[in-house]
């Protein structure tokens, strides 16, 4: 009896112990971060300064600040990027599941825009989407498709969705790599089956690859609309570090790092990361319980 409580020990000082350096990660760079924003979300702090006890100020200003609001919905129109991604990287990688001369050759060129740095991606597509001289308004405007080149960065209604563009083009390739190796796992006989039935390959997909690869939808859903809430680097290369013209494509986190690191007021950008900390534990839970819901 003493020899087996003696191996459980072991096992259990053992668990924890792989257990501490992860921990200890955390805590230096998750928990004790966290604490601290939350205490300089009540402060005034531009590192001038020591931070000055404010209360509830911050919030005050930040819940009347229009920018704040502007911000806030900018970052939920970016979620419409989700389902696109999510739609054209099972595409992409039901057309690469394939046994077919040279396969493995489209897989890397599709997944080289997800490890392709942010700046380089961004400085593309600035040339892409220029204005006369771009290389879209060049092909539309010798094809005589368009009279005028289309503002695709200037303009403050199309500002957001070019560079939500960009954020498509860079995610496809990653989450079609999760949404492949699911793939693999679906059993083939269930494709024979079907088409035996009868099931042409639409209704194949639709009612065997699709419930087959559900909790890699729901994965790729939960991450990519985290992703989409926080996006940040693809705005600030692709608009120079402004937020676009009248501040078009600002977002909460571009808004935050202004606040933060352009006008050094700490204490107000702590409180817009502790709500929008906030907003998007709730919003990753309450999609959570939703797509689950309908897995059932």
């Amino acid at each position: 009896m003493r020899g087996k409580r003696r191996r459980q020990l072991r096992q259990h000082i053992m668990a924890y112990g792989f257990m501490v350096p992860a921990f200890s990660f955390l805590t230096i760079f998750l928990f004790i971060p966290l604490i601290v924003a939350v205490y300089l979300s009540f402060t005034r702090y531009n590192l001038l300064t020591p931070p000055e006890w404010v209360g509830l100020t911050n919030y005050e200003r930040l819940f009347a600040d229009p920018l704040f609001w502007r911000g806030l919905r900018n970052s939920f129109l970016y979620l419409i990027a989700t389902p696109i991604i999510i739609t054209l990287s099972i595409a992409l990688a039901i057309v690469v599941n394939r046994n077919l001369r040279g396969v493995y050759l489209f897989r890397t060129v599709y997944y080289i825009p997800a490890v392709t740095s942010v700046v380089a991606v961004g400085m593309i597509f600035e040339f892409v989407f220029a204005e006369p001289g771009g290389l879209i308004n060049g092909v539309l405007l010798a094809t005589g498709l368009i009279q005028q080149p289309i503002n695709f960065l200037t303009h403050p209604d199309s500002t957001l969705i070019s560079v939500m563009l960009v954020t498509i083009w860079r995610g496809i390739g990653f989450y079609m790599i999760i949404f492949l190796a699911a793939l693999q796992s679906v059993p083939e006989e269930l494709y024979e089956a079907a088409a035996i039935d009868g099931a042409n390959r639409w209704q194949q997909h639709l009612y065997i690859t699709v419930p087959g690869i559900r909790p890699s939808i729901i994965f790729v859903a939960i991450i990519s609309s985290i992703s989409a809430l926080k996006v940040f680097e693809e705005i600030w290369v692709m608009t120079d570090g402004t937020g676009g013209l009248l501040d078009s494509a600002l977002t909460l986190m571009f808004y935050l790092y202004r606040q933060g690191f352009v006008n050094l007021e700490l204490g107000y950008a702590a409180a817009i990361a502790a709500v929008f900390s906030v907003i998007t534990l709730v919003f990753s839970i309450l999609n959570l319980r939703y797509l689950e819901r309908n897995n059932d």
